[in-house]
């Protein structure tokens, strides 16, 4: 017999109660299919609430299929319904009991860190937002709201909004070298690189990188089914012998590269060492990835021209991004390759994600066409050359204090790669406990170190301030 409790007064509705209870007590098995409720009158009297709130409660459920209405007879439970499982056990009555799935492939789960919790913050591709300027951008996102047609919002463009794909490669041109046909438009250039990973891969075929790299790269040729080569680096970076030799011996089809940057170790690799690249890579038709990831911010002196501005073999897929020159949250980054090679990404992209952030495009490309976007670089890259600085005078102070480490002043991008001449295998911890973000040499290897001596230092997210006594903070825990 169906006994109701009593309902709350300060919670949900009260039709909304009972019938969540009515629901229950069906899906328990102590109303069973075809059985007959008691009257209107007899549930306002068990649940203390009026006819009207009854019949609403009892219609909702009649809606979702729970109880069938009959004319002069009142309502019952919908005979057709299952019995999920009873109060009095038989072997006819089951439960429901969880069921493993099993996947084609285990993506390992990973929460970010919440970089606020943290007192120093080296994170090495992190820019400072707090120098953005939203107030600026903030005309752009107000004009393109009260000028975007209808049309632009629907289901269209999955390449890119053509207002952002034409200033994209009018910046390309004029600031990198590198004259294209056209662009597409990507969620972070994350997406671009897992978009890259399915169309070119096949479940056990290589892709060739440096041995310390981009642990999400890594990540996204895993997940197609790739199996990563890790391939020797030296001062100049990857060692090509090294590469010719994997390439002989094993399927490989891509080879991921941060030529300008490279992640981690921040070394700009020479252009005698990118020419035999890539005569290799041609010799085996093996694709090129160069993911130039943070070109803007180079001070030394112009950076080098990206691979991709001389690519008459057309094998090579650029790609970049916008979450270090704005920030991770805008997600927006791009890529660039060969006409066919382009169409076949679109298509894949077509498949998982057929629409973009169009407000957030055609925002960016105002903000690009009005040349607020230039003087925004310029300011940044002023300040970021600042800090690079800062910290290398830092560091030469750590230095002479006795502390036995060795660096080079990067050319550019917004991280240091120091060696401090010691197994640091137990600093993670230790930094975690001080509340001190940084990632030292294992964070970016796929195999286990023998002995790890590095840690990467990011310059540009913090003031000044907490770049001295963040260092100080780390080289205490030495």
């Amino acid at each position: 017999m169906f006994t109701g409790r009593p309902l709350d007064k300060k919670n949900k509705a009260k039709h909304i109660q009972m019938a969540e209870q009515v629901r229950s007590a069906i899906q328990s098995g102590h109303i069973k299919p075809g059985e007959k409720l008691p009257s209107a009158r007899a549930l306002g009297q068990l649940f203390s609430v009026n006819r009207h709130t009854v019949m609403n409660a009892l219609q909702n459920l009649v809606a979702e299929g729970w109880l069938v209405s009959e004319l002069r007879k009142g309502y019952k439970v919908n005979s057709q319904l299952p019995i999920f499982r009873s109060t009095q056990a038989s072997e006819q009555d089951t439960a429901f009991e969880p069921i493993t799935p099993h996947f084609a492939a285990v993506i390992p789960t990973s929460q970010s860190p919440v970089l606020d919790e943290y007192k120093y913050n080296f994170a090495g591709g992190l820019p400072d937002v707090s120098q953005f300027p939203f107030d600026e951008f903030r005309r752009s996102i107000n004009r393109v709201c009260r000028t975007s047609h209808a049309h632009a919002l629907h289901y269209q463009n999955v390449a890119g909004e053509p207002e952002l794909r034409t200033e994209l490669k009018a910046y390309l041109r004029k600031a990198r070298g590198l004259t294209c046909d056209d662009v597409l438009v990507c969620n972070g250039s994350q997406e671009a690189l897992f978009l890259t990973a399915q169309a070119f891969l096949n479940s056990g075929e290589g892709v060739a990188m440096e041995r310390l790299g981009y642990p999400p790269a890594r990540q996204a040729f895993m997940a197609a089914g790739g199996v990563i080569y890790d391939i020797k680096q030296d001062e100049q970076g990857l060692c090509v012998d090294a590469l010719a030799e994997c390439f002989a011996n094993s399927t490989i089809r891509l080879l991921y590269l941060t030529p300008l940057h490279q992640y981690p170790t921040t070394l700009t690799m020479s252009v005698a060492r990118r020419m035999e690249i890539y005569k290799l890579c041609v010799h085996y038709g093996v694709f090129i990835i160069e993911d130039d990831y943070d070109h803007e911010f180079h001070y030394r002196c112009p950076p080098l021209q990206p691979m991709a501005a001389n690519d008459p073999a057309q094998i090579i897929i650029y790609l970049s991004t916008f979450s270090k020159i704005m920030f991770a949250g805008a997600r927006l980054g791009y890529v660039t390759a060969a006409p066919v090679v382009l169409q076949q990404l679109v298509g894949i992209k077509r498949l998982i994600n057929h629409k973009n952030d169009v407000l957030m495009q055609l925002s960016i490309a105002d903000w690009m066409a009005t040349g607020y976007f230039e003087r925004h670089l310029r300011r940044m890259t002023k300040l970021y050359q600042q800090r690079c600085d800062l910290m290398a005078d830092k560091l030469n102070e750590l230095k002479n204090q006795g502390f036995d480490i060795q660096f080079k002043q990067p050319d550019g991008g917004m991280a240091f790669w120091v060696d401090l001449k010691r197994d640091i295998s137990g600093l993670p911890a230790k930094l975690e406990e001080a509340r001190i973000f940084a990632h030292t040499e294992q964070a970016f290897c796929h195999a286990k170190v023998e002995r790890e001596t590095h840690i990467r230092l990011g310059f540009a997210g913090q003031e000044p301030e907490k770049i001295s006594a963040g260092l100080d903070a780390i080289f205490a825990l030495l």
